[in-house]
């Protein structure tokens, strides 16, 4: 989950890596204030979880306070890269000699962290790469052993550092690799890091994104997960704690373990249908969030039909089917839904599924459970 700039700079300054004054707000009025709190100029930046803002026009610098709350007003009434504008981080504006680049992210292939630096900031990491790939250092570090600091000297000297510039910026990055060991992050980059004037080195741009299996450790730090979705859908989905990713299909899916629900969509594929969705139901197999899950897959107005594939060797499988066939009972649905259910109480499950005219798919293979619903999904649509 990738968090907004001013949830990864309060996270960063906790951490004492230095971030410019500055606070969040959700009207004009507020803006106007916290400017006049900051000294004028102040950069107004709008918070949505999506890269390239200033594009879009959601990073702007104002002189005065008037242009502060137009500025503010603009941006919250605005949609950038697809989402609503509910905040904005309205910062001192500091007078900028330099910027750079620094990051730590993960090498999947090798199974190391990478630690990145570039004496070019304020551009996408990948812009460096195509452009000036030469300005990049990058250090590839085990995740069992320590990054040092004295490797974040290294790593600083070699985009041209020296003196106290150097064990500044040094000091910054290996604090940002604290950070990104403690959260159990994806991705933490401060672009740019700016060196003042003065000489001091602030993180004028924040990223933070943790791993989504990691959310239940800093549920602390996370806050308003829907705002961070721009399909209305998803957003639900995410508020009941159900993983939900719409598609552009048809053929509704759900699966109990994101490998079930994964592979469900690919058969569908295979025999010739598209999926409406990835949908996993997680380790809860109750009726009411089985319930749950498909009054979520049912929000589609596209959906013609729903598999459910769902193995429970613990959860007992008959209070899935009761969740179904309570839903369909409930909802009146005329569609197609089809169920391939294995497992603890299956025998159970698949009578209650029966009783109340539900195809059930009582076999192994997901193949047949896809192939019918494509069959039968053809069929109500023709």
């Amino acid at each position: 989950m990738k968090l907004f700039e001013f949830e990864s700079k309060r996270i960063f300054k906790a951490e004492k890596i230095p971030v410019p004054r500055g606070d969040v707000v959700s009207s004009s009025e507020e803006a106007k204030r916290r400017a006049a709190s900051l000294g004028m100029p102040v950069i107004l930046k709008a918070q949505v979880p999506a890269g390239r803002r200033a594009k879009g026009g959601g990073i702007r610098v104002a002189e005065h306070l008037e242009e502060v709350a137009e500025v503010a007003q603009d941006m919250l009434a605005s949609r950038i890269a697809g989402f609503h504008v509910h905040r904005v981080l309205v910062e001192h504006y500091l007078p900028i000699l330099r910027e750079l680049y620094l990051g730590i992210t993960i090498d999947d292939s090798k199974g190391k962290f990478v630690v990145l630096a570039s004496s070019e900031g304020g551009t996408e990491i990948e812009q460096i790469a195509a452009n000036a790939p030469q300005k990049i250092v990058s250090l590839k570090v085990d995740p069992l052993l320590e990054f040092e600091q004295y490797e974040a000297r290294r790593v600083a000297r070699q985009i041209g550092l020296t003196g106290d510039l150097m064990l500044k910026v040094s000091s910054v990055l290996w604090l940002l690799y604290q950070v990104f060991v403690k959260y159990d992050a994806t991705i933490a980059e401060i672009n740019p890091l700016i060196i003042t004037e003065s000489r001091d080195v602030y993180a004028a741009g924040a990223v933070l994104s943790i791993d989504d299996d990691a959310l239940d450790r800093h549920r602390d730090v996370i806050a308003n997960t829907g705002e961070r979705t721009q399909d209305d859908i998803e957003r639900e989905a995410a508020e009941q704690g159900i993983a939900y990713v719409r598609l552009g299909g048809d053929i509704a899916v759900i699966g109990s373990g994101a490998g079930l629900a994964m592979a469900t969509v690919d058969l569908i594929r295979d025999y010739g249908g598209e999926p409406a969705n990835f949908l996993d139901t997680g380790g809860r197999i109750t009726r009411d969030h089985v319930w749950n899950c498909l009054n979520i897959v049912m929000k589609n107005p596209r959906v013609t039909g729903v598999l459910v594939n769902m193995y429970g060797g613990i959860n007992p499988m008959v209070e899935a089917a009761h969740g179904i066939a309570e839903f369909v009972a409930e909802k009146r649905l005329r569609l197609p839904v089809v169920v391939k259910l294995r497992g603890n109480s299956e025998e159970e499950a698949w009578s209650v599924l029966k009783a109340a005219g539900i195809r059930v798919v009582k076999t192994s293979q997901t193949e047949d459970a896809a192939r019918l619903i494509v069959a039968l999904s053809r069929k109500g649509s023709s």
